[in-house]
């Protein structure tokens, strides 16, 4: 009683296809598809970003600023 045959399967695939149609399916299908493809170029637009900004981190900022003793003590005279 715990395991479906192929047939039990085919009977329900039958009746499935009378109730909604093939169109409904092959829309339901594409729409699914489409929305993994968008999910997964999202992940990959983050993971990119991700790196952008960890990179832009780990380097110096170049028109920033850098106080030195140097410059200090010229600023005081």
């Amino acid at each position: 009683m715990g395991s479906f045959s192929i047939w039990h399967w085919l009977i329900v695939l039958v009746i499935v296809l009378v109730i909604f149609g093939t169109k409904k399916l092959r829309n339901a299908g594409g729409d699914l598809g489409a929305g993994i493809k968008n999910f997964k170029q999202s992940m990959k637009e983050g993971e990119a970003d991700t790196h952008k900004d960890a990179e832009s981190l780990a380097e110096p900022h170049q028109n920033a600023p850098h106080s030195t003793a140097s410059q200090t003590e010229k600023d005081k005279v």
